[in-house]
């Protein structure tokens, strides 16, 4: 990398996967999202289950929280809270022995009742683990042993302040660097070394959002964007100078956004809430152009969409009054399909299949169909309060609900047989029967 943050001839997901994950295996789910912070997995998986659904390899009794578990290296990570201690723990991910816990008191308390865990998911990176707590405070433990390597108080160091339900955006590991929404005057956004949390780079005074900051190439330069209280700004990540600035959220004081934007190689789709609705532009310099925009498309109100084939799919509407599911045509925002009042959850797509969690502990297998609903197979795979993300890594899901870690085995597809040697030979009478 370049100091002005030029990479050339890198796309955006080549770079993520170069500058970010760090000797990590393929199959890995190293941080919110995913290997690539789109929702989308390189796996392979069947297009069917058990009768029963998938089954439980292993689980294990965790504390409270909204952080989604991450893996990597063969082990999954979960950041929960266990009374008056924030817990950073580590299983192996195969037979979910223990391995390490890092423990740090707190007495954050919730001002709406959201409840007190952590609610950012963990980001892994060359053997280093970072975790926000929704106090503000920043640590980054050893991925080996759990050993503390260093801790940073955002609210002290920045005056930020944690708004509605605390510290949530979800850290994220570019090279020598993790950035954070800080949210403080002068420090909207921040980049520390990733090696002793020293301050590198603060930017912007806007509040923090409750989506996380995603990776954005453009004219060959690294940025970071993030969609904050105020709208979509985004940062070079070299020095963090502010590259675009895109207002973007509800007229209403108690509102947030919480989805975060999703990148593709033409344009940065935003959607939002409370009557903020969807919009898909086209980045120029320092502005947007608008392509669509509306509150009738895909207005999620914290699970981010994914993208497949021009695509996007994802939850349409406040998780409190039974969201859609749909599926919108991402150049237009035509809706294709719609599976009304389907309930909040999330989604993750592995190739050509969708699974999606919802909140109630239902996990759905679908097709990546735009013209219709294909539901492959469902099953009842956890208790309720499933929000969170999955992850899935080396065919393996992870994922959790108030109280429990769980790991599920999803089957690989059946091998394509052999061509039959019979099926080869040539078939008697005239070979141009039946053409």
């Amino acid at each position: 990398m370049n100091p002005d943050g030029r990479l050339a001839g890198f796309s955006a997901v080549a770079l993520f996967a170069a500058c970010s994950t760090g000797m990590l295996r393929a199959g890995d789910w190293p941080q919110f999202l995913g290997p690539d912070r789109n929702g989308t997995s390189p796996e392979t998986i069947a297009s069917t289950w058990p009768k029963e659904g998938p089954p439980v390899l292993w689980k294990a009794k965790v504390g409270e929280g909204f952080s989604g578990p991450v893996v990597a290296t063969g082990a999954v990570h979960l950041f929960h809270r266990e009374g008056d201690q924030e817990v950073l723990s580590a299983w192996d991910a195969a037979t979910g022995a223990p391995r390490w816990s890092n423990r740090l008191p707190t007495s954050y308390s919730d001002d709406l009742g959201s409840g007190d865990g952590p609610k950012a998911t963990p980001a892994i990176s060359d053997g280093r683990v970072f975790a926000l707590s929704p106090g503000g405070n920043l640590r980054a433990v050893s991925a080996k042993d759990g050993a503390l390597l260093w801790e940073l108080d955002l609210a002290k160091r920045f005056g930020s302040e944690h708004g509605f339900f605390g510290f949530a955006t979800s850290p994220l590991v570019a090279g020598d660097r993790v950035v954070v929404q800080a949210g403080g005057a002068g420090a909207s956004t921040v980049a520390l070394s990733v090696t002793n949390g020293r301050v590198l780079w603060k930017s912007g005074s806007d509040e923090s959002g409750y989506g996380s900051p995603v990776p954005w190439i453009q004219d060959g330069r690294t940025n970071i964007l993030c969609l904050n209280r105020a709208g979509a700004v985004a940062f070079a990540l070299g020095d963090g100078t502010e590259t675009l600035r895109f207002p973007w959220r509800s007229r209403m004081h108690a509102s947030v956004n919480a989805a975060s934007p999703v990148v593709l190689p033409d344009g940065i789709f935003l959607t939002a809430s409370y009557g903020t609705g969807a919009a898909w532009i086209h980045p120029g310099t320092r502005e947007a152009v608008v392509v669509w925009s509306g509150d009738d498309a895909l207005s999620a109100h914290f699970a981010t969409p994914v993208e497949a084939g021009g695509f996007l799919y994802g939850f349409h509407g406040r998780h409190e009054s039974g969201p859609d599911f749909r599926c919108i045509e991402l150049k237009t925002g035509t809706v294709r399909w719609t599976l009304e009042r389907a309930g909040s959850g999330s989604v993750v797509r592995a190739g050509g299949h969708l699974l999606v969690l919802f909140e109630t502990g239902e996990l759905r297998l679908m097709a990546v169909d735009p013209s219709k609903p294909v539901e492959l197979a469902r099953a009842q795979v956890a208790g309720n309060g499933a929000r969170m993300i999955p992850a899935l890594a080396n065919g393996r899901l992870h994922l959790r609900d108030r109280s429990t870690l769980y790991c599920l085995g999803l089957p690989l597809p059946s091998p394509t047989p052999p061509a039959s040697p019979e099926a080869s030979k040539p078939t008697s009478g005239n070979p141009r029967e039946g053409r």
